[in-house]
């Protein structure tokens, strides 16, 4: 197995293993993130009923807008923002954070802050 499999495997593992204990109810959703080599994704999930209430990634038009000349930690930054905002249109003001198996570091880090100080309690 190369290192880069063995890497994914892991983290599928550890969250697999943060999954057991994270659920995401109406009441307080779950905050996903998913960090690839060039994007950063995030959702606010209700698992009670398998939705997906707000998404927000580098990807989105809107956000794209505000990246430019910006490094990936910033972008993340900007991501959790717009996240925030959207949650707090849809009513959502409390979730409970799943950093998908990566560190809560860097970039996952910079969107979990940029989330709480756009309004949302993790």
């Amino acid at each position: 197995m190369d290192k880069a499999k063995a890497k994914r495997r892991a983290r599928q593992r550890r969250h697999a293993r943060v999954r057991k204990r994270v659920h995401g109810i109406p009441e307080c959703p779950r905050l996903c993130v998913f960090r690839s080599l060039k994007h950063i994704h995030a959702q606010i999930i209700d698992d009670t009923r398998g939705h997906t209430l707000a998404s927000a990634s580098t990807l989105d038009a809107e956000v794209r807008a505000k990246l430019s000349g910006k490094g990936k930690t910033a972008q993340a930054a900007v991501v959790g923002e717009a996240l925030a905002k959207r949650a707090l249109a849809v009513g959502v003001k409390e979730v409970v954070f799943d950093r998908g198996g990566y560190l809560y570091h860097g970039r996952v880090k910079a969107l979990a802050e940029a989330a709480r100080e756009g309004g949302l309690k993790l």
